[in-house]
């Protein structure tokens, strides 16, 4: 299948899936009708136009008589094997951000209502018996795009943060399996280069991850994207937006490590060749996610308070006994994780959990296919425009 018939059919679908959801819905309306003509706009454009080199480019021979060259002989089809060691930093990035956005856009439902769920003292109207109860419940009072508010914040934040992401994971898992264990797949060093490359991931991603979830909660003061940036920053500082930074790190680190350990230890049994196999990238990316998500629950809880900082949560005042609730802001992971503690006791810290795990599952599944799918196809096309120029220039 060609990228440009998979960039077209999708182009299609996403101009086509709009409506009028009246006033209530119009700001959601209008961030998927502006991330789906950018997201395919440039897709179509950027995946002719990038030029990786290929480190293992296909064998060419030519077959010599006595009275010069007489043909070209192509005598291998590119090899998935080889294709990931050969790609671009630049391949690495645009698939990234592609899978990326697609990512979090696709399961952007499931995002809201586990940001909902995770409300240590939601409203009566907002407490919520399972994930589907709360995305009817949602939907029905709130409007029908209100599960979508907050899309192009998110969409603004992981095309970057998705790039930096699986670049640095490629480049750094080779480099460090070469040290590690030379000539093989290494698991240290897989979980080593996952580490890092959240670094980069969280810090690009950090400030729409304040803005998305403080738009996804209940009765969420702000009137948009532009509204809540300049009211958090005018309230409580640009330091606000890397608040949880610490914590998602803190989760993320850990999450990214068993994540890729998991992901591709299960790809050496379900596609010990390395080829480009969706079904395998599917079970895999969605097994690794579920495990991941799970064990990081608590963590999660603790960031999503940092970042909405929810108003109905009261924080004891500095030095003051009792537990007095006085309105503040929760500072750091330790005074999460009392707060967490003191209002929810030890279940507080997996509120969420099944719509984490939820969203995890085809989250990591959509993410990984989809790299996969763009990186393949990207290298593929550079090949096979390189093997067509040999073949005129032999001509």
């Amino acid at each position: 299948m060609g990228a440009d018939g998979f960039v077209r059919r999708h182009r299609m679908t996403s101009e086509t899936a709009g409506g009028d959801a009246g006033v209530a819905g119009a700001s959601a309306g209008a961030e998927v009708r502006w991330l789906g003509g950018r997201i395919w706009g440039v897709s179509e454009s950027l995946v002719g136009s990038l030029s990786p080199r290929i480190g293992g480019e296909t064998d060419i021979q030519t077959v010599q008589f006595s009275g010069g060259p007489l043909e070209v002989a192509d005598t291998s089809e590119p090899d998935y094997e080889g294709l990931p060691q050969g790609a671009s930093t630049s391949t690495h990035m645009f698939a990234g951000a592609v899978a990326g956005i697609m990512e979090h856009c696709l399961m952007f439902p499931i995002d809201c209502v586990k940001t909902r769920m995770q409300s240590l003292q939601p409203e009566p109207a907002a407490r919520y018996r399972n994930v589907m109860d709360a995305l009817r419940r949602i939907v029905t009072t709130e409007g029908v795009w209100r599960p979508l508010r907050g899309l192009n914040a998110t969409a603004v934040g992981a095309g970057p943060a998705h790039a930096l992401y699986f670049a640095c994971y490629e480049k750094l898992k080779k480099s460090l399996s070469d040290i590690i264990h030379p000539g093989a797949n290494s698991h240290l060093a897989n979980g080593a280069a996952g580490c890092v490359a959240t670094l980069l991931h969280d810090a690009a991603m950090n400030p729409s991850e304040v803005v998305k979830q403080r738009l996804q909660m209940y009765k969420s003061p702000y009137g948009g994207v532009i509204d809540c940036v300049r009211a958090v920053w005018r309230t409580e500082g640009a330091a606000a937006f890397y608040r949880s930074y610490t914590t998602q790190l803190s989760m993320n680190v850990p999450f990214q490590a068993l994540h890729f350990m998991t992901y591709e230890y299960l790809q050496e049994l379900l596609n010990p060749h390395r080829q480009y196999k969706p079904s395998s990238h599917v079970v895999s990316g969605a097994l690794a996610g579920a495990i991941a998500a799970a064990a990081t629950t608590p963590l999660d809880v603790c960031k999503t308070l940092l970042n909405t900082q929810e108003s109905l949560v009261g924080v004891p005042a500095a030095g003051q006994a009792g537990g007095r609730a006085v309105h503040g802001h929760i500072t750091g992971l330790a005074h999460a994780f009392r707060t967490v503690y003191r209002l929810g006791g030890l279940p507080g810290f997996f509120k969420g959990v099944q719509a984490r795990v939820i969203y995890q599952m085809p989250s990591t599944a959509i993410s990984w296919s989809v790299y996969e799918f763009f990186k393949y196809v990207i290298t593929k096309h550079q090949l096979d425009k390189k093997r067509a120029q040999q073949r005129e220039g032999d001509k």
